[in-house]
């Protein structure tokens, strides 16, 4: 027997154990009444060697008679002056023997509804680091509005980020105890994959083993081993790795700070086990204090705090890391990755869900399919939030504790619609704790058998906005006291909910829609209202009536939509009348369209006599840009383009032939250069717009100065952006009849007389 260490046999550790409980004992108290760590006690009851005076000293506590219990053990390996050199030779060996592990458990990834498994290094993308966590910043909801405005939008990002973001693995190397909290989907199990296979394929902490430890699967273990005795089983199982290379691991690689220890998901450890697996980890952490220590963990979802660990935040994805994931994702497949990040530019709302790793899986896998997004962006956005709320966690095998048992999933959804509609119908994309637990209030309390007792109901509420910002991420503090959705597509998704799902899109819900018709923020809203909806016709018609009324009271405008639609019918083209009123609308409205709205109603620019001459109207909007602007010289050509189309292209009339020939005929030479062009502009340009627009008016009816006020043309501009937005709807993937969306395009822009007469014919 050695002079140095003792160690327990299996029946000696058995009668220990009763020991221990006849005398009222754990091992943890146990260790604090010898003053010593709780390391070697937990060698001690696994048969593990221990210094000989404590052995004697632990066998005394528990009477126990040493000599009965202890078993011959060859002595603990030496390490002499070249320790360096066996150290570093055992990290090696232990390295090669546990590689086939670590690839198996760490080298692969499966997420949500992919058919099979993708190599880790295949779609990695590297994560970046806060080194602050967004939740606990102090600010003001002033302060986080203050960089938006309402111009812009379509580009309003609740999670917009401005502190530098750090590299993972620069963070894991300077901070040796290291927490990552992380939203759901936000890449953190991925990460720590990805630390475990760079590591044992020599490329990050190459002189250290690491070690991956899933958490509920250690906290769901048979007989609740410590931490230390499941990682010794974990590598006693590996394949090449017998019972002395284990004891090896525990005293050499750990007691010389040579583990990079991963332990990922404290979050989806289960309620009952909580405590347990705190305790397991900090004593850990505490005995090895040396190693490389991260653990992953849900934001909001920490019920406990390491001390000694510093907290960091996994940020979201940015445009650079969203594209080379879809590079590295539909590398080798039909569908291009050029193609993908394209239709994702030109969607801003789908491009905020791709900032989310998870998020961003699920639109490449939705793309793939048919190589583009779903024309109906509500059942793309629903597929997002089943994957939130249900999916993610179920296709794991992980039931969350249930903070409130009368919450399905179903009323959560219809909490946030609740939450959503009240907020935005306030402009509220920011809004306090309390307001959110006040919402949750309003909400619980009518639930079959819910407690109405006013402090009781405040505590659940609570306990219910921090289940659903940890277990499923759409709620998220932005600062401290202060939430948001998790995106601004789910608040409007909700919103629309709200009206279409839970309200049952009633005459009073819709009537309350519509009035939002002229607003920017609501555009969203209502192309996921009429999606949603079973039927969008009802929707639909009160939009038309509403755009309709934006003008009925304005004389001259409604004069304005009768020349416009006069103008319509005395062309003769093969495409929808609406189009070409928009056409009209869009030339003389003083409006700065680009014809959007013409050709979102299928206008085909065929040569035609009127809508060439009409085109020629826009000969003064040319000099100015040319003058005013610097635009190059080249730009003065339409000028005479427009004219020498009308003069040699079309058959005019001779009277208005002959008076175009006079008019062009006062242009000064194109050769004179811009500087005589100017001159002469300054001059007599004027004069000759006003003679151009006269000819236009007296023998077509077109290129009027209607002069209308600013009032008048801001009534025009949200008019045109509202019957773009009712086109938009009617175009999108949504159920409408087809006597509604004929009727609607039938009436398009034309003034309110003529509406009522058309529908008292029909």
């Amino acid at each position: 027997m050695s002079g140095r260490s003792l160690s327990c046999s299996p029946e000696g550790i058995q009668k220990a154990k009763r020991a221990l409980i006849r005398c009222s004992l754990t091992q943890k108290a146990l260790a604090e009444d010898l003053e010593v760590t709780r390391q070697p006690i937990g060698k001690f009851f696994t048969g593990k060697p221990v210094d000989r005076n404590l052995f004697v000293q632990i066998c005394d506590r528990l009477d126990l008679e040493w000599e009965e219990i202890v078993a011959e053990l060859a002595s603990e390996p030496q390490i002499d002056q070249d320790s360096n050199i066996d150290i570093d030779t055992i990290v090696q060996a232990v390295r090669e023997k546990i590689k086939p592990l670590i690839q198996e458990r760490c080298g692969t990834m499966r997420v949500l509804d992919m058919t099979q498994p993708i190599g880790l290094n295949d779609i990695y993308t590297s994560v970046n680091i806060l080194e602050k966590i967004i939740g606990r910043q102090r600010l003001s909801i002033d302060e986080l509005l203050q960089q938006y405005s309402s111009e812009d939008f379509d580009r309003f990002g609740l999670g917009r980020i401005t502190q530098k973001r750090v590299p993972g693995l620069e963070a894991v190397e300077k901070y040796p105890k290291l927490i990552i909290l992380g939203k759901p989907g936000a890449g953190k199990t991925t990460f720590l994959k990805y630390l475990a296979i760079q590591s044992i394929g020599g490329k990050f902490q190459a002189k250290r083993v690491p070690i991956f430890v899933t958490l509920k699967d250690f906290a769901e273990a048979a007989d609740k081993p410590s931490l230390l005795e499941y990682i010794s089983q974990q590598f006693s199982n590996c394949r090449g790795v017998g019972e002395r290379q284990a004891v090896s691991l525990e005293n050499e690689l750990l007691e010389h700070g040579k583990a990079l220890v991963l332990l990922d998901g404290l979050d989806e450890v289960r309620e009952e086990d909580n405590s347990h697996v705190f305790k397991e980890i900090k004593e850990f952490s505490d005995d090895f204090q040396n190693n490389h220590f991260v653990i992953s963990c849900r934001i909001a979802a920490q019920e406990y705090t390491f001390e000694k660990f510093t907290e960091v935040e996994v940020a979201d994805f940015d445009d650079e890391q969203i594209a080379t994931f879809a590079t590295n994702w539909f590398k080798d497949k039909l569908v291009k990755p050029e193609i993908f990040i394209k239709r994702l530019e030109e969607n801003n709302r789908i491009k905020q869900l791709a900032a989310s790793p998870l998020l961003l899986t699920l639109l490449c896998l939705a793309f793939e399919e048919s190589g583009d997004f779903p024309a109906n962006r509500s059942e793309l956005y629903k597929e997002g939030l089943d994957a939130l709320l249900k999916k993610w966690d179920a296709k794991r095998g992980i039931q969350r504790y249930q903070i409130y048992k009368k919450l399905s999933v179903q009323r959560k959804e219809d909490l946030l619609s609740k939450i959503a509609l009240t907020t935005f119908e306030r402009s509220d994309y920011f809004f306090k704790q309390k307001a959110a637990e006040q919402y949750i209030t309003e909400y619980i309390r009518n639930l079959p058998d819910a407690n109405t007792d006013p402090e009781i109901l405040q505590l659940e509420s609570e306990v219910v906005l921090r289940s659903i910002e940890a277990q499923h991420g759409l709620l998220v503090e932005r600062a401290k006291g202060i939430y948001s959705f998790s995106h601004l597509t789910f608040h409007e998704y909700f919103t629309a909910r709200e009206i279409v799902i839970v309200q049952q899109s009633s005459e009073e819900a819709l009537q309350n829609l519509v009035i939002h018709t002229m607003e920017k923020p609501w555009q969203e809203v209502f192309l996921l209202g009429v999606g949603m909806s079973p039927s969008a016709d009802i929707l639909l018609k009160l939009m038309k009536k509403h755009i309709d009324a934006i003008v009925v009271g304005d004389e001259k405008l409604q004069q304005f939509l009768q020349w416009v639609n006069q103008r319509s019918l005395s062309v003769q083209l093969q495409c929808k009348p609406a189009a070409i009123r928009a056409f009209y609308f869009e030339h003389d409205s003083e409006l700065d369209s680009f014809r959007i709205l013409s050709r979102a109603v299928e206008l085909e620019f065929e040569v035609n006599y009127d809508l060439a001459l009409t085109l020629a109207c826009d000969v003064d909007d040319h000099l100015t840009l040319t003058l005013a602007d610097g635009y190059e010289f080249n730009l003065f050509l339409t000028l005479a383009i427009d004219l020498a189309r009308i003069l040699f292209v079309l058959t005019l009339e001779p009277k208005m032939q002959q008076a175009l020939q006079q008019i062009k005929a006062q242009l000064p030479y194109v050769d004179g250069g811009i500087e005589i062009f100017k001159q002469w502009w300054k001059i007599k340009g004027q004069s000759w717009i006003k003679q151009f627009r006269a000819v236009m008016i007296k023998y077509r009816n077109i290129g009027h100065d209607w002069q209308f006020s600013q009032y008048q043309k801001e009534l025009l501009k949200q008019y045109y952006d509202s019957n773009m937005l009712l086109i938009e709807c009617l175009n999108s993937d949504c159920y409408v009849s087809r006597e509604v969306r004929q009727q609607i395009e039938d009436t398009l822009l034309l003034p309110i007389a003529e509406i009522k007469q058309r529908q008292q014919q029909s």
